[in-house]
């Protein structure tokens, strides 16, 4: 048995983790696990029915859709017969997920603005060619969208300036 697609093994695993991941935190434990451990690790909340749905409904739900949908993707990724697939790449997976965390913790003291341009910096990093000024140019977009929609559009209470610039041009 051959791995056709390994992209497409990691993404069905990937799905698969995440789906039993939320399903798991919105129901709790198992009760067999409480029993072996003697507490409750994790309390869960209630799930209700589909006419009247607790707040452990929608992330069950959607979790098992996407743990069956990962399902699927793991089993088309193996077959028996299948060209050799280059290995998994984690540096993407590793500078997107850092971009996403240096977004959320650069907001608040630095803007928006700054925040976003260090998300696409940063992002752009993890991919296979950096040019500096396609990402600058790609940056002033997404940095205008940004306040475009969600400041002036959504109403949104972004800081849209750093905290020690006193006077921003953009209110």
């Amino acid at each position: 048995m051959k791995i056709k697609s390994q992209q497409d093994l990691w993404a069905g695993l990937m799905f698969i983790a995440f789906g039993l991941f939320f399903i798991l935190f919105a129901m709790g434990t198992p009760e067999f696990l409480d029993k072996l451990v003697g507490t409750r690790l994790i309390p869960g909340y209630q799930m209700g029915s589909s006419v009247r749905m607790g707040p452990a409904y929608f992330p069950v739900v959607l979790g098992g859709l996407l743990a069956v949908l990962g399902l699927l993707v793991l089993l088309d990724s193996v077959v028996s017969e299948g060209p050799e697939v280059p290995k998994f790449h984690f540096r993407p997976l590793i500078w997107i997920g850092l971009s996403s965390l240096a977004f959320a913790y650069l907001l608040k003291p630095l803007g928006l603005v700054l925040a976003s341009a260090a998300l696409v910096f940063v992002s752009a990093y993890g991919g296979h060619e950096f040019k500096w000024k396609e990402v600058a140019i790609m940056s002033v977009v997404l940095v205008i969208f940004s306040v475009l929609v969600f400041v002036k559009g959504l109403a949104l209470p972004f800081p849209i300036c750093p905290d020690f610039i006193e006077v921003c041009p953009i209110r």
